[in-house]
């Protein structure tokens, strides 16, 4: 038997249960979810500089135990309104090779839930933004929007995002 979640194929034998665990995590109202193998760890927001001519959902750099990494307000990339409070969490996690912070309202859980359980993004989804959900998983009685990590950042912008890369090593050459 197979399932397709946006034109990937995942074959499931009977009898095997295929299992993803999702953190899920909240971004205004909505339910959002992430496959916990692209997270690294989840923090408390930490002092940001602010990165000159970058994209405005991306907030800045925040040093990590000696790593620079760029921080993307998850919030400004959905253009909502922003807003802080003492659930703010940064979820730090890889993307094309490269470490990034995305800050979002409140990490609630980690849920396991099966491929089947994943149908296709609504089909009336479509224009900017369209390409950020992989499909749709059913939580008891709301539904969570599971995001593709790799689409969160157009090419172009996961090229300014290795500028970035290129400046903080060469100061850090210096």
């Amino acid at each position: 038997m197979k399932a397709a979640v946006r034109g990937q194929s995942v074959e499931i034998r009977e009898g095997v249960r295929h299992e993803i665990q999702l953190a899920c995590f909240r971004i205004g109202p909505e339910m959002y979810a992430l496959d916990i193998m692209r997270i690294k760890e989840i923090i408390r927001p930490q002092k940001l500089t602010i990165i000159p001519k970058a994209p405005p959902f991306v907030e800045g750099v925040i040093n990590l135990r000696g790593v620079v990494i760029p921080v993307v307000d998850l919030r400004k990339r959905f253009d909502q309104p922003t807003a802080t409070d003492r659930k703010t969490r940064v979820i730090i996690c890889s993307l094309a090779g490269k470490v990034l912070g995305l800050v979002v309202d409140d990490v609630t859980e980690v849920r396991r839930c099966t491929r089947q359980d994943i149908q296709p993004p609504p089909q009336f989804l479509k224009g900017k933004g369209a390409d950020f959900f992989l499909g749709v998983c059913r939580r008891e009685d709301q539904l969570v929007m599971l995001l593709d990590l790799d689409q969160i950042l157009s090419s172009g912008e996961k090229i300014g995002l290795d500028s970035i890369e290129a400046i903080k090593s060469s100061a850090a050459v210096k």
